[in-house]
């Protein structure tokens, strides 16, 4: 056999070698991604028009699900959180980066609470309040008010801006250390305590509440007049829809 013809098919020999090695890498890593395939939404998924899974925006967000957890006023998992995630209106979240950034220069972030919350999580807490004999968490979260007042005093409402999907609950954690903020109350503690500019609190604690409310102002939230870590973002897009599809 020729040399040139000798190498022609040495070099035809090693081409058809190399395409099906690289043949089977792209199969092995398809079967990896497949393996390996999360049942959580991907950052190509959104959980309804115009909302967003929050996380997917801002990665070191720290979320705090409350109502998808027993660690709440209820006592139990709230109907229509199935998963633990955070779900805000697209603009909301945009607007909540700013605040993130503003806060990782300090070394601090954010922690979330609650976010978007469906009107079947709110109908629940209706319910909840009618059964005067479940006082399961009174002692941790309404030690002071009874239960029938909650309506009346503005802590739960039969319609909640959070279904618009625009409102959230959060507070501040330093970055190094994980912990929280000292605030001067827990989150969804029913007392005058957890009023904004409640006069008791010690100077860092003011000095925490005044950071979280300024940079949320700053970067176009409403304050709720009963809750420190309640924030609205003023220009919400969807102010006269309460949506009801699932936290998932």
């Amino acid at each position: 056999m020729p040399v040139t013809t000798l190498r022609r098919s040495t070099n035809s020999k090693t081409k058809l070698v190399l395409i099906s090695v690289s043949a089977l890498i792209i199969l092995l890593v398809a079967l990896y991604f497949l393996a390996h395939k999360s049942t959580k939404p991907t950052s190509f998924e959104s959980p309804h028009p115009g909302f967003i899974y929050v996380k997917h925006l801002i990665p070191n967000l720290k979320l705090e699900m409350r109502y998808c957890s027993t660690n709440n006023f209820t006592g139990r998992k709230v109907q229509g959180y199935i998963n633990p995630v955070c779900i805000l209106s697209v603009k909301a979240a945009t607007a909540l980066e700013k605040v993130q950034r503003d806060l990782n220069k300090m070394g601090l972030g954010l922690v979330i609470f609650d976010a978007y919350r469906p009107q079947q999580a709110v109908d629940s807490f209706v319910k909840w309040s009618k059964d005067s004999r479940d006082k399961k968490m009174k002692k941790q979260y309404y030690p002071n008010i009874a239960k029938k007042d909650l309506f009346p005093q503005g802590y739960i409402a039969a319609k909640s801006s959070h279904s618009r999907g625009s409102t959230l609950d959060l507070s501040i954690i330093d970055l190094k250390s994980g912990k929280k903020l000292d605030m001067g109350s827990g989150f969804d503690l029913f007392s005058k305590k957890s009023w904004p500019d409640y006069p008791e609190l010690t100077a860092q604690q003011r000095a925490n509440r005044l950071l979280l409310r300024s940079l949320m102002t700053k970067h176009g939230f409403n304050t709720y007049p009963y809750e420190w870590w309640h924030f609205t973002l003023k220009d919400e897009p969807f102010k006269e829809t309460y949506f009801n599809f699932p936290v998932k």
